[in-house]
């Protein structure tokens, strides 16, 4: 059964360029409007993953112009964390930088354990098998955690 619907999320991992970025479309293609949805990771130093983008473009999802950013480049942009109701770690590393980051703020952290397909699979296609399996992963979490996807993102 689905928890409280929140009114914004931010997901994250380690260098918002696969799983988070993943996780900020999915949601924002399930459930729409419903809640400000963002992503950051503990680094930024990579671009955004052309794997992420090809198996999220197989569900209608555009990632091309994900701009990658880091926590400190959050709240330059104006994002405080504390101003999330949510915030869902995707990796071990993300989750002790959001209990660190948010200790003096009260606000619901969540982990979900979602494997790193980066640098599995010999093949192109043994490699988008891989972040295939990571996207489904972040689906059927969210689809347990926030229920069922509306159509177009809209409340009926």
């Amino acid at each position: 059964m689905a928890k409280d619907f929140p009114q914004s999320v931010l997901f994250c991992c380690d260098y918002n360029a696969t799983r988070s970025p993943m996780a900020e479309g999915l949601m924002k293609k399930f459930y729409g409007q419903r809640a400000y949805v963002q992503s950051a990771g503990v680094k930024h130093d990579l671009e955004i993953d052309g794997f992420a983008v090809a198996v999220c473009a197989e569900m209608g999802i555009a990632l091309d112009r994900h701009r990658v950013r880091s926590f400190d480049e959050m709240e330059e942009w104006g994002d405080d964390l504390s101003g999330f109701d949510l915030v869902v770690a995707l990796s071990p590393a993300s989750q002790r930088k959001v209990l660190d980051l948010t200790r003096h703020y009260h606000l619901d952290i969540e982990y979900w354990p979602i494997m790193d397909p980066t640098g599995l699979g010999e093949t192109r296609e043994a490699k988008l098998a891989s972040y295939r399996q990571a996207r489904d992963q972040i689906v059927d979490r969210m689809l347990n955690r926030f229920g069922p996807a509306t159509e177009n993102g809209n409340d009926h």
